[in-house]
């Protein structure tokens, strides 16, 4: 059915056709649609275990790009090990030992790191601890350095 037929006063006015502008505000309103909705979707906050997630990413990657580094204080080399596999349950023995450990207090990269670490520990004891299920308790795959911390974890067995 032509668009005349169906609305014959609306379709021409003074000789104009009326169809194309409504054809191209309907695709124009469908994109902003579809615009809007991808927006949002990125917006949309993280959730405990994506930031869990991330902030275990982030640590074990400061940890190491702190072990690697040659300007700190000789004390970095004594502290805990750090490679984190937030599905693993002795991660949270770990960050307990990592924070208490006495050593480097006064280097400002490892304050930074501790306060990190706090961070993930309150968040994995307090606000995401029914959201998290861990995997493991092989408290010794947390000795040995991993590119992905998740990689290694049961979650990809």
């Amino acid at each position: 059915v032509e668009s005349s037929q169906r609305f014959p006063s609306v379709t021409k006015h003074r000789g104009i056709s009326l169809a194309a502008p409504f054809a191209s505000m309907k695709t124009l309103l469908a994109l902003a649609t579809l615009l809007g909705a991808s927006l949002l979707a990125r917006s949309a906050p993280p959730t405990c275990y994506s930031r869990v997630l991330s902030l275990g990413k982030e640590i074990t990657a400061s940890y190491l790009n702190l072990q690697k580094s040659e300007t700190v204080e000789p004390c970095v080399k004594t502290l805990p090990k750090l490679y984190l596999d937030i599905h693993n349950y002795c991660v949270l023995a770990k960050l307990r030992e990592f924070v208490a450990h006495p050593r480097c207090q006064r280097v400002p990269q490892v304050s930074a790191l501790k306060d990190k670490a706090r961070s993930l520990y309150t968040i994995m004891t307090s606000f995401c601890r029914r959201d998290l299920v861990f995997l493991s308790e092989d408290c010794n795959a947390l000795e040995i350095p991993t590119l992905s911390p998740t990689k290694h974890s049961a979650i990809w067995k």
